[in-house]
């Protein structure tokens, strides 16, 4: 699970980056409009008002006498480089002009009138294809008044007027980007907060409990057809397993009959070790077929809910057993911290889950020693064997079906497996510490 996190991909990173991709490329696109918009209705001169006002400032002065002069001044030489074409016009408040550049004859016409004009686009004029511009300069004798014009490129406005546009959209994008990352997560965040609950109840799904389903209600509708294609498969998974459960009842339920011909007819045979030898294969299979029903009865198991005294069923089982123990050369001893322990349990489920464990101890403590089963105040039931041990590489295996420890073991390998089952559907747990000085077994409920 860990490496699945890892490896796949943030719904909340993946949706992010891809509308902040969006956003961008919007953004991008209507400034661009904007421009290029603008670039056809604007002046062309706008891509040169700033640098020839610049220029002009630097390079008229007034003489002596009072005359305007337009000096050969760095910022001018680069425009003039930029613009072939160049020229303009400055007209001061009192009406004194100079002019720079060839001025088209119908605005020089216009000369007198500049200093009335504090801004102004002027074009139309049969004349002359130009277009003119008239702006406000501030010189060193005040302000002034400039005309001016040089057949400008329309590319050359598109790009002054991207230059001008910054202040609007780098902060928009500025503010938005970081917005639709915090914005998307918490989205994302909330809409998958129903998607976060399936999750958390399917890894909660065990596969002896029947009828779970996920809920649908509360995901996005985008997400539900895979809950229902889960749900499909629990439901086609629950029908199998029903059909193998009756399958192994019906084949334990069918090997009764011929186990008990097969004793029968074994009963009249002659004293003698063939007849032992026999007896005790039979009685090894008729034990297996009981422990499969007990298995697979274990787990379709539906009186849990009723209330049961532990102290009471480990006693009880101590005392049917006891002879067992006793005729296999054990000693064996009940005891308890409490005189009555009531649970919410089943009453046919508990008692086979602790005379499993007396029995495993029976058949693997090396007869001799003492078996003990006791009972906590905490609702543990222990049971504790003085045998050598079960290899600590075991000792997890031991609860998985139809695994014996030893290869030769009598057992069918399912005593654990119906104890750990047990617990399981009572909502504990089965743990072992085993080591050659004993083995101690414990089903906390």
């Amino acid at each position: 699970m860990r490496e699945a996190k890892s490896l796949n991909p943030s719904l909340w990173w993946k949706l992010s980056w891809q509308l902040s991709l969006v956003i961008v490329a919007v953004v991008g696109v209507v400034i661009v409009g904007l421009c290029v918009y603008g670039a056809t209705i604007l002046s062309p001169n706008e891509w040169m008002e700033d640098k020839l006002i610049a220029a002009v400032e630097e390079a008229v002065t007034q003489d002596s006498g009072g005359k305007l002069v337009i000096a050969d001044r760095p910022r001018l030489r680069s425009l003039e480089a930029e613009n072939e074409g160049l020229w303009f016009l400055v007209a001061t408040l009192d009406g004194k002009t100079a002019s720079y550049g060839a001025v088209p004859a119908p605005y020089a016409d216009l000369a007198k009138y500049v200093h009335l004009i504090k801004g102004a686009d002027i074009q139309g004029s049969p004349g002359t294809s130009e277009i003119a511009s008239i702006d406000v300069a501030e010189t060193a004798f005040g302000e002034a008044r400039v005309m001016y014009g040089g057949n400008p490129s329309r590319s050359s406005t598109f790009l002054v007027m991207l230059a001008k546009t910054y202040p609007i959209y780098v902060p928009l994008l500025i503010i938005a980007l970081p917005a639709v990352f915090l914005a998307v997560r918490r989205i994302v965040g909330r809409a998958l907060a129903g998607v976060s609950d399936v999750a958390r109840k399917a890894s909660e799904i065990e596969p002896r409990r029947h009828g779970v389903r996920l809920p649908a209600d509360g995901i996005p509708k985008e997400v539900a057809p895979l809950v229902v294609a889960f749900n499909g498969t629990l439901e086609r998974l629950e029908n199998e397993f029903r059909k193998r459960q009756r399958f192994l009842i019906d084949a334990a339920h069918e090997l009764r009959t011929p186990i008990a011909i097969m004793q029968t007819r074994i009963d009249g045979m002659p004293e003698g070790l063939e007849r032992k030898r026999l007896l005790d294969s039979v009685a090894r299979l008729a034990d297996t077929a009981e422990q499969l029903l007990d298995f697979e009865r274990n787990d379709q198991a539906t009186d849990l809910n009723e209330t049961v005294d532990l102290v009471e069923i480990a006693r009880m089982v101590v005392a049917d057993l006891a002879p067992v123990a006793i005729a296999a050369g054990y000693q064996i001893s009940f005891q308890s911290e409490v005189e009555s322990l009531e649970r919410k349990g089943s009453p046919s489920a508990l008692p086979r889950a602790i005379s499993n464990l007396v029995r495993n101890a029976i058949d693997h403590g090396g007869n001799t020693g003492m078996i003990t089963v006791s009972v906590s105040v905490g609702g543990q039931i222990n049971v504790a064997d003085e045998g050598p041990g079960i290899p600590a590489e075991h000792q997890e295996l031991v609860f998985e079906p139809f695994y014996r420890a030893t290869p030769k073991s009598k057992g069918a390998g399912l005593g654990l497996s119906l104890v750990k089952q047990v617990a399981a559907n009572h909502g504990g747990e089965v743990s072992i510490k085993s080591g050659p000085t004993g083995t101690r077994v414990a089903i906390q409920l």
